[in-house]
C-alpha cells in the first residue's frame, strides 16, 4: 500500500497531536491533585483560626528553653490557643523487713497546659495542677489545685529573649522537664524531691537564649525560698521552704531574692550537659546534669549541693547527693517498632549532710530498676522496683522496698 506525503502528514499529525494531548492530560491532573492539597490545607488552618483550637501534637523532638514537650507547644503552634498537658495514675505495693506492708492507688497528677499567642513575639503559657484527684468536698486528704507557672515570655531573637510572672525556676533536669515520659522511674528521683525541690517555681524575672548554636543560658531574679517559716529542719527542709504561686506574707516572711544562673551545652552528638545555681542571702545551691543518648542507650544524672549559713541549732548547714540512671531500648535488638527501655538507676542523698550542732544524718541510698513500654511515643507504662536502704539507722527494717506500676501521657 503506497501513502501520498499528504496522507503521512496528516497521520504524523494526529499521532503528535495525541501525544501532547496525554501529556498535557497527565499534567492536568497532577496540577488539579495539587490544588485539591493545598485547598484542604487552607481549610484546615482556617478552621483552626477560626475556632482557636490548636491541633499540633506533643512532638518530642520540639522544646523551648528548657520546657517540656507539651508544655512547649504553644511556640510551635500556628493558632493563637493552645492546649496541653500530662497526667499520670500510680499504684505501688510497699514493704518492708518489719513485714509492715501497704498499698496504694493514686490519681496522682492531671496538669492542663494552656497557652495563647498574642503576636509572634508574646506568649502567655500556663499550667495548672491537679493533684491527687483535686480536693474532696473542699477540703480533707492530700489532694490539691495549684497554678503551676503563669508567665509572659516576650521573644526578641535568639540570644536575648525575657520571661515575666510566676514560673519554673531552672535547676537541675527534672525541674523544668518534669513530664512522666521524660524519666525512666515512675516516681521522680528523691535528688528532684529533697535536694532541687522539684517542681520548684516562683514569681520573678528571667533573660534566657543561645549565646552559639550549641551553647544556651537562662539568668533570673526569683523570690527567695521562704526558709523562716518554722520548716527548715529535717529531710524535707528545702521541700517545704517552696513560695510557690502562693502569696508571701510580709509580716511573718521574708520576700527575699534569689538568683538563678545556668548554662548547658550540646556541642557534642547525642550529649545534653550543664550545671545551674541558685544563691540567696542564707543559701547557696548548685548542680551539675547531663543527659546522653546513643542509639538503643540512654544515661542521665544529677549531682547537687547546698550550702545555708543563717541556722540554729538543729537545722541543716549542708545538703547533697544525685543520681545516675542506665537505660537500654531492647525493641532495638528485635523489628518491633514501639520503644521498650529497661534500666537501672541508684541514687543517694543526704538532706541533713551537716546539721549546725555538728552531727550529721546519713544518706538515703536507692536501687531502682524496672521497664518501659511506649505503645505510642506520648503515653508510656512503666513497671519498677525500688530498694531503699535509710544509712542513719542500724535496723533491717528500715530497708524498704516499693514495687510500684504506672500509666502517664502527654499531649
Amino acid at each position: 500500500m503506497k501513502f501520498s506525503k499528504t496522507t503521512l502528514s496528516i497521520v504524523t499529525t494526529l499521532v503528535l497531536t495525541s501525544t501532547l494531548s496525554a501529556d498535557a492530560l497527565s499534567d492536568l491532573q497532577a496540577e488539579v491533585a495539587e490544588l485539591k492539597s493545598q485547598t484542604q490545607a487552607l481549610i484546615d488552618e482556617t478552621s483552626n483560626l477560626q475556632t482557636g483550637f490548636n491541633y499540633t501534637t506533643a512532638d518530642a523532638n520540639k522544646k523551648h528553653s528548657g520546657l517540656g514537650a507539651a508544655a512547649s507547644k504553644v511556640y510551635f503552634s500556628k493558632s493563637p490557643l493552645s492546649i496541653g498537658g500530662y497526667g499520670k495514675i500510680d499504684y505501688y505495693h510497699k514493704s518492708n523487713e518489719s513485714n509492715s506492708n501497704s498499698d496504694n492507688i493514686d490519681v496522682y497528677r492531671f496538669i492542663p497546659y494552656i497557652g495563647y499567642r498574642f503576636s509572634d513575639d508574646i506568649i502567655l503559657n500556663v499550667e495548672l495542677e491537679f493533684e491527687h484527684g483535686g480536693i474532696k468536698d473542699g477540703a480533707g486528704g492530700d489532694g490539691y489545685v495549684i497554678i503551676e507557672f503563669m508567665y509572659l515570655d516576650f521573644l526578641l531573637n535568639e540570644k536575648f529573649n525575657v520571661r515575666v510572672g510566676n514560673m519554673l525556676v531552672p535547676m537541675g533536669l527534672i525541674n523544668e522537664k518534669h513530664e512522666p515520659t521524660v524519666f525512666t522511674t515512675v516516681q521522680r528521683p528523691n535528688t528532684s524531691k529533697k535536694l532541687i525541690p522539684s517542681t520548684w517555681h516562683e514569681n520573678g524575672i528571667l533573660a534566657y537564649g543561645e549565646l552559639t548554636e550549641d551553647l544556651s543560658y537562662h539568668l533570673g531574679a526569683f523570690s527567695a525560698l521562704q526558709l523562716d517559716r518554722g520548716l527548715g529542719q529535717g529531710n524535707d527542709w528545702l521541700r517545704d521552704s517552696r513560695a510557690g504561686s502562693f502569696r508571701i506574707d510580709e509580716s511573718n516572711e521574708r520576700l527575699g531574692l534569689g538568683i538563678v544562673g545556668r548554662v548547658d551545652y550540646t556541642g557534642i552528638n547525642g550529649l545534653f550537659i550543664g550545671a545551674s545555681t541558685y544563691v540567696d542571702s542564707n543559701i547557696v545551691m548548685a548542680d551539675i546534669h547531663f543527659d546522653y543518648n546513643k542509639d538503643a542507650f540512654r544515661t542521665y544524672g544529677v549531682y547537687t549541693q547546698t550550702n545555708r549559713t543563717d541556722t540554729v541549732v538543729g537545722e541543716p548547714e549542708k545538703a547533697k547527693g544525685g543520681f545516675v540512671n542506665f537505660s537500654y531500648d531492647i525493641s532495638k535488638l528485635t523489628e518491633f517498632q514501639n520503644k521498650i527501655p529497661i534500666f537501672v538507676q541508684y541514687e543517694s542523698v543526704s538532706a541533713q549532710d551537716k546539721v549546725t550542732n555538728g552531727a550529721s544524718v546519713d544518706s538515703i541510698d536507692t536501687i531502682t530498676i524496672g521497664i518501659n513500654y511506649f505503645p505510642h511515643e506520648q503515653v508510656v507504662l512503666k513497671a519498677d522496683y525500688a530498694m531503699s536502704k535509710d544509712n542513719s539507722k542500724s535496723s533491717d527494717s528500715d530497708e524498704t522496698n516499693i514495687f510500684s506500676l504506672s500509666m502517664g501521657f502527654i499531649f
